[in-house]
C-alpha cells in the first residue's frame, strides 16, 4: 500500500474534487459556456470552476502557500512554497470530447520543483512523484523507456496552432526529427505527454512556448521516473522559457542535436 506525504494527499483530494465537475461537464458537452482568451486560445466555465475548488482547497490547508493559476489570480508570489496549477490542461481536447487532458498540480519550494500530481479523470490515471520518492502511476512505479536510439523511438510533440508560434521554424524541426525516429505522436496536452514519458509509453517528448503551468507537475514526474528534463537550448530552463525536451539521457541529447541543427 503507497503512503502519500501530506503535501501530496492534500493535492490529490484537491484534484479528486475538482474533477467530479469535469467528469459531469464532459458528459453534457452541449451545455458548456465557452469564452475566447486570445486567438484560438479558449475557457470554459469547467476551467473556472476547477481551479477555484483548487484554489480553495489548497489554500485552506496551507495558507502561507503562493499560488501561480493558468487563469488569472496568482498570488503571494514571494512565498518560498508555491502551487503551480492548470485546471485542465488540454482545454480543446476537452471541448471536442477527447478523453486526453488532466488537472495538473505542482509543487515548487524555493524555487524548485518538489511535487507534482496530473490527474485524467476520465481514464482514472492518477501520475504523481515528489523528490526522493520515485513517480507512480496511481499506486504503479514509473520508469522512463531504455531505448538508446532515435531510429527505435517514439516521440511525442508539440505543434503550434493558428495565432501561435513559428510555424515554419516548427515544420523545419519536425521534418528533421521525422527522419530520425521510429514514429510522431501528437495528442495535445503537455502535461500528459512528459507522463508518457514517465511511463515509457513514448520515449521521448518536445515543445516550444509552453507556460509553466503547462509542465511544472510533469518535470518532477519524469525526474522521478529516471529522466531528464532540458531546454531545447541546453543552456536554457525550460520552466522559464517554456522550451522542452524530456526522456532518458540518451533520447534527450540525441533530440538536442537534431532540433539545433
Amino acid at each position: 500500500m503507497i503512503r502519500y506525504s501530506a503535501n501530496i494527499t492534500i493535492m490529490i483530494r484537491a484534484a479528486r474534487k475538482a474533477s467530479k465537475y469535469i467528469v459531469r461537464d464532459f458528459l453534457e458537452l452541449e451545455q458548456l459556456q465557452v469564452s475566447v482568451k486570445g486567438q484560438n486560445d479558449f475557457v470554459t466555465n469547467v476551467d473556472i470552476k476547477v481551479q477555484e475548488i483548487i484554489h480553495s482547497e489548497l489554500n485552506k490547508a496551507r495558507t502561507d502557500y503562493g499560488f501561480i493559476m493558468e487563469e488569472g489570480q496568482s498570488e503571494k508570489l514571494d512565498a518560498e512554497n508555491i502551487w503551480i496549477i492548470d485546471p485542465i490542461d488540454g482545454t480543446l481536447n476537452f471541448m471536442h470530447g477527447l478523453p486526453y487532458f488532466a488537472i495538473s498540480i505542482g509543487l515548487r519550494i524555493k524555487q524548485k520543483m518538489a511535487a507534482g500530481i496530473v490527474y485524467n479523470p476520465i481514464l482514472n490515471e492518477l501520475y504523481w512523484a515528489e523528490e526522493g520518492s520515485g513517480a507512480f502511476l496511481n499506486d504503479k512505479r514509473l520508469r522512463v523507456s531504455g531505448r538508446k536510439n532515435l531510429e527505435n523511438s517514439v516521440i511525442a510533440l508539440g505543434i503550434p496552432f493558428l495565432g501561435r508560434g513559428n510555424h515554419k521554424k516548427h515544420l523545419k524541426m519536425q521534418s528533421n526529427v521525422m527522419n530520425k525516429v521510429a514514429g510522431l505522436r501528437r495528442f495535445g496536452a503537455a502535461s500528459l505527454d512528459l507522463c508518457q514519458v514517465a511511463s515509457g509509453r513514448v520515449d521521448g517528448f518536445w515543445e516550444e512556448g509552453l507556460s509553466i503551468w503547462d509542465i511544472a507537475a510533469g518535470t518532477i514526474i519524469v525526474k522521478e521516473a529516471g529522466g531528464i528534463i532540458s531546454g531545447i537550448d541546453k543552456n536554457e530552463n525550460p520552466l522559464d522559457t517554456g522550451n522542452i525536451i524530456a526522456g532518458n539521457p540518451n533520447v534527450v541529447f540525441a533530440l538536442q542535436k537534431v532540433l539545433a541543427s
